[in-house]
C-alpha cells in the first residue's frame, strides 16, 4: 500500500539527516508482519530476493528491458556512479555509522545477468533502518527500508529517494513513473508479501 510522505518523515530515521537533498519518490507498507526482532531476517530477504520464478512475467519483463536498454545507451557503464559520477553517502556518514554495520549489497535483480556485480550498494544498518544506494548516468538513489511499531508489533515501510541526473534523469524518471505505480511496485510488494509468510511459517516466526 502507498503510504503519504509524511509517513516517512513522521520517524526520527537518520537518514533525514544525510540525505537532505534528495526527493522522497515514494513510501511504502510493505505487508511484513513480524516481531522486533525479524528486521535483520527482512534485510536478507530483501538482498537475496529468491528465485527469478518467483516475481511475475511482466515484472521480469519490464527489469529484463530496463537493463537491455543500459546497455545500449551506456546508463551503467562504470564511471557513472558512486565510482565517478557522484560520491558515496557513505562519505556523509557520522562516526557511529560509518563503524557500525554496513549491511549487505544487493546482487539478485530479474533480468539481470551480472549477479557478481552489486546493484544497490549498502549504506548502513541499524537496528531498525537500513540503506542502500544505487547511482547511474540518469539518477542516485536510495532505498530505505525502516522497521515500525504497528498495531500489531512491528512492520517494514520502503521508501525511495532520488536525485536525478539533470534534465535526462528528471526525464527518465517521469517516464518510468507510471510503470513503477501500475506493475513494478504492486507486483514487488506481492512477491515480498508472499515469501514473507512462508519464511514465518517455516522458522515459526510470529508477531509482537
Amino acid at each position: 500500500m502507498r503510504l503519504p510522505d509524511g509517513t516517512h518523515f513522521s520517524h526520527p530515521w537518520r537518514i533525514h539527516a544525510l540525505a537532505a537533498d534528495f526527493d522522497l519518490e515514494d513510501v511504502w507498507a510493505l505487508p511484513t508482519p513480524g516481531r522486533k526482532e525479524n528486521f535483520p531476517r527482512l534485510v536478507e530477504q530483501f538482498v537475496s530476493r529468491g528465485e527469478p520464478g518467483d516475481f511475475p512475467v511482466a515484472f521480469r519483463a519490464l527489469f529484463a528491458l530496463r537493463w537491455q536498454l543500459g546497455k545500449l545507451f551506456g546508463w551503467d557503464q562504470e564511471g557513472g556512479g558512486t565510482d565517478g559520477r557522484v560520491p558515496s553517502l557513505r562519505e556523509r556518514l557520522p562516526p557511529d555509522l560509518r563503524d557500525g554495520p554496513r549491511g549487505p549489497d544487493i546482487t539478485a535483480v530479474p533480468g539481470r545477468d551480472e549477479p557478481q556485480r552489486a546493484v544497490f550498494d549498502s549504506v548502513y544498518l541499524t537496528g531498525d533502518e537500513w540503506v542502500a544506494e544505487l547511482a547511474n548516468k540518469t539518477v542516485h538513489g536510495l532505498l530505505h527500508i525502516g522497521w515500525v511499531e504497528s498495531d500489531d508489533g512491528h512492520n517494514a515501510q520502503m521508501a525511495v529517494l532520488v536525485k536525478p541526473a539533470g534534465w535526462f534523469g528528471r526525464a527518465y524518471l517521469a517516464a518510468i513513473k507510471p510503470f513503477r505505480l501500475a506493475i513494478v511496485y504492486p507486483m514487488l510488494l506481492e512477491t515480498i508479501g508472499r515469501q514473507w509468510q512462508t519464511g514465518l511459517g517455516s522458522k515459526g516466526g510470529g508477531r509482537s
